[in-house]
């Protein structure tokens, strides 16, 4: 019996045969380094964090996933997984299990609810949704996953009108560690459907979700671009205006640095500027009432809010489609002070020379404050506000954007509330501490109880990972 080791992939060797076996199982691909479409296979939106990991298994179906499972468990090997990878952590060490292939999109028009399996991305669930007059509590990036990003609670758009888009799941397919195929809601395995709701990928790899749909056809939405001289009176504005407001009214703010390139509109091209975003779930003569103080701002480059189709949703925040090297840090806030917007735009503002391409801060609140039924792992505390930072560029460049990001998060500290978004956790704080802040010290017991009961050896831990003991 032969096997197989890469040096650069560690010091655990797969068996040759095993690996055949397993091709055999499978209807998709099992790639080793090496082979032809390896690479491919791998390919993730985050460049800055490269998949390397010992075997990739590219699943087709259910039962892909669940022979991968089971090779990983008698080869001793974790399991990572990626459908995306906007949220991706390193993979090197571990069975990669890869789910692109499975992108079927149901929609049950009569019920209000969708089924998506683990591959697919927002953008075909809007547009699937939206030929039946109803909306997904969708993420701001049409790229993004679907499942990956209600595993984590999913902080949408439209948020604070509908919650958590992990505040609407019926139903969760998903492969545990033992490579069963499980069918979980909130009443067959409740305990695992709770965790699963909030916990990410800790409790195995999940095949499919079903979920709540909202009759949202039209939305009035887009973006009011100031420019950056303008930003401290921007950001003070904004967050006043911020207190009071309907739930059916959502908005977020964010100093963008964007490249003079093709792809950005010519007012924005290669400087700072100030976008607030706006999706006002409600009639298109109350919003435009709304958003008329921040329009007496002043001038800006680019006012495109107006009633709008939800299909097109995604250009409220039109996040870059293609893969970028991505280096992130995130924080939660109590409140947003005049003297928050002085140390943000001391730190990113003019003449600062940050090297950030998004600064980003949303108003949470609204039906984000009021707890599910039934509950789910996900509880962001006291916080009013998320603030999400992110450095695009080379990889040479990332010791020096984590060191100013630290530097950013750590100015910020006073009016933080310590916890975090599990969504918004990057590889920096993906760590036992960034754990432990992003579950109330209850809820992480519970779930350091769930992966106990589902996942014992941690197999699943190429992830935001809970530890299967008590001190986890």
């Amino acid at each position: 019996m032969t096997s197989i080791n890469n040096p650069a992939q560690g010091d655990t060797p797969i068996v040759e045969g095993a690996v055949a076996r397993l091709t055999a199982q499978t209807v998709g691909p099992v790639l080793l380094p090496g082979d032809e479409g390896y690479d491919v296979e791998c390919e993730s939106y985050n460049l800055a964090v490269p998949q390397q990991p010992k075997l990739v298994v590219g699943a087709a179906n259910a039962a892909d996933i669940q022979a991968a499972v089971r090779f990983a468990a008698t080869q001793n090997l974790p399991v990572a997984v990626l459908a995306t990878g906007h949220n991706a952590l390193s993979s090197a060490e571990a069975l990669l299990i890869t789910t692109r292939r499975m992108d079927a999109v149901t929609i049950d028009a009569e019920a209000r609810t969708a089924r998506v399996e683990a591959g697919v991305r927002w953008h075909q669930v809007v547009e699937a949704a939206a030929k039946h007059g109803l909306a997904p509590v969708n993420g701001a990036a049409p790229t993004v996953g679907a499942v990956g990003y209600t595993l984590g609670g999913g902080l949408s758009p439209i948020g604070r009108t509908f919650g958590f888009a992990s505040d609407h799941v019926h139903l969760i397919e998903v492969v545990t560690a033992d490579g069963e195929l499980r069918t979980v809601n909130a009443t067959d395995e409740p305990e695992l459907f709770w965790a699963l709701r909030g916990g990410k990928g800790n409790f195995g790899v999940v095949t499919a979700l079903e979920f709540a749909l909202f009759p949202v056809s039209r939305i009035y939405g887009g973006g009011l671009f100031f420019s950056g001289e303008q930003a401290s009176e921007v950001l003070k504005t904004w967050g006043r205006w911020t207190a009071g407001l309907p739930d059916e009214m959502n908005s977020s703010v964010a100093l963008l640095q964007l490249p003079p390139i093709p792809e950005v509109p010519e007012p924005l091209r290669g400087r700072l500027v100030v976008h607030v975003r706006i999706a006002y779930v409600g009639p298109a003569e109350e919003g435009e009432r709304l958003v008329a103080p921040l329009r007496a701002i002043g001038p800006t480059l680019i006012d495109s809010v107006a009633d709008m189709p939800y299909s097109e949703v995604a250009s409220i925040h039109a996040d870059p489609t293609s893969p970028i090297p991505i280096v992130d840090r995130s924080a939660l806030l109590r409140e947003f002070t005049p003297e928050l917007v002085d140390t943000i735009i001391a730190k990113a503002g003019p003449g600062s020379d940050s090297p950030l391409t998004i600064l980003d801060i949303r108003r949470l609140g609204g039906a984000l404050d009021r707890r599910p039924e039934p509950t789910n792992a996900v509880d962001l505390g006291d916080a009013a506000f998320s603030f999400y930072a992110v450095a695009i560029g080379a990889p040479d460049q990332a010791a020096a954007f984590k060191e100013f990001l630290t530097g950013v998060v750590d100015a910020i500290a006073p009016w933080s509330t310590g916890g975090r978004f599990v969504n918004f956790l990057g590889d920096s704080d993906a760590t036992a501490e960034g754990i432990a802040a992003t579950y109330p010290p209850q809820s992480l017991k519970r779930l350091v109880e769930a992966k106990r009961s589902y996942d014992p050896t941690n197999m699943f831990r190429v992830n935001h990972n809970i530890v299967p003991s008590s001190n986890g």
